[in-house]
């Protein structure tokens, strides 16, 4: 599934980026295990609509997975609350509790990361200039110039690779002495580039008005009744969840003991955590709806594939005899019968 087939990223861009502030927020904020459980599945569901199962599962196994055991690992071994003491090591007892938190942090930051790679892909830097534009212009020039850095940066870095190839002065060439001598004349290129670029990207914005007063923006973004529907569904939502958060349903202690807040269950606790599920995968859903609406007019537009052979026969037929003029036009619209009936057609 690409990009484009996403239904969440056509919405307007004050949408999009109130969704990811308020369950990058929860995230963050909430250590809550139920919690966190249903953002990592609807974060999950999300990165895999919207960059695949195979960029995903190669980008968590190289750079997240690792820092999450890591993360899990350290906390227990340097943080000693909690009572329930599991074994020793030299710098101390290592608790339940502290394990748990250890896997809860990791998490967190694991999720975090999914739901920055959805927003990285919906959230362009035209949206963002569009919404901060006006109201800090040099931060969100700033900040979307920032955004672009890595991904602009490293397609560049590809081509200068590719030229220094050509010419036999790659970093995968040589000796030691040699690599890094050719490293070095790569990153210089590319600094170089990169200043030159900044320059012609402050002279360009400064022709063309940028932040000065009165100045008009062209913009291709409309607030529909769509985005108020979507807008106010996931306010509703939103209330739902923070009332139960407000409740009690999203304490989570773990020193020194642990305690989970809406555990077991109740019908109050239920409700919570359900319109939290739907928030967190209110983009799938909606992406869903939008292709079964699509298949199903792709169904109404396709319907002659679907004619019976026969029907088929008598239309063509009825064509050929048209296009070699063997009929009128009246004849072919209302029949032979109709015609010797006295039935009259005058074209305007």
């Amino acid at each position: 599934m690409n990009k484009r087939a996403d239904a969440f990223s056509s919405c307007h861009p004050a949408v999009n980026f109130f969704y990811f502030i308020t369950v990058l927020f929860v995230t963050m904020f909430l250590s809550h295990p139920v919690l966190l459980g249903i953002s990592f599945f609807g974060a999950t569901l999300y990165a895999l609509r919207l960059k695949g199962w195979k960029t995903l599962v190669k980008f968590n196994l190289t750079f997240t997975l690792p820092a999450m055991i890591i993360v899990a690992f350290i906390n227990p071994a340097f943080n000693h609350y909690g009572v329930t003491t599991l074994f020793y090591l030299k710098t101390g007892p290592v608790t339940l509790e502290a394990i748990v938190y250890g896997i809860v942090l990791s998490s967190m930051l694991f999720i975090a990361i999914l739901w920055f790679t959805c927003y990285n892909e919906v959230m362009t830097t035209d949206k963002f200039v569009y919404l901060f534009g006006r109201v800090i212009p040099a931060l969100s020039l700033v900040l979307s110039m920032v955004f672009r850095f890595v991904p602009k940066f490293s397609a560049h870095l590809k081509v200068i690779r590719n030229g220094q190839k050509c010419v036999g002065r790659d970093m995968s060439n040589g000796r030691l002495l040699q690599k890094i001598r050719y490293g070095i004349t790569t990153l210089s290129i590319l600094i170089t580039w990169a200043l030159e670029n900044a320059i012609d990207t402050s002279d360009s914005m400064r022709a063309r008005g940028y932040g000065l007063k009165g100045r008009s923006a062209f913009s291709i973004y409309y607030f529909d009744r769509r985005d108020t529907f979507i807008t106010g569904f996931l306010g509703g939502l939103m209330g739902v969840s923070f009332l139960g958060f407000y409740i009690g349903f999203s304490f989570a202690q773990y020193d020194p003991v642990i305690k989970i807040g809406g555990i077991p269950l109740t019908p109050w606790s239920v409700i919570t955590y359900l319109a939290w599920a739907l928030f967190c995968s209110f983009p799938v859903l909606l992406g869903v709806w939008e292709d079964v609406r699509f298949k199903r007019l792709e169904k109404k537009m396709c319907l002659d594939r679907n004619i019976p052979w026969y029907m088929k026969e008598e239309e063509k037929t009825k064509r050929s005899a048209f296009s070699n003029e063997e009929v009128t036009f009246e004849e072919y619209m209302y029949g032979e019968k109709e015609m010797q009936g006295g039935f009259d057609c005058e074209l305007h």
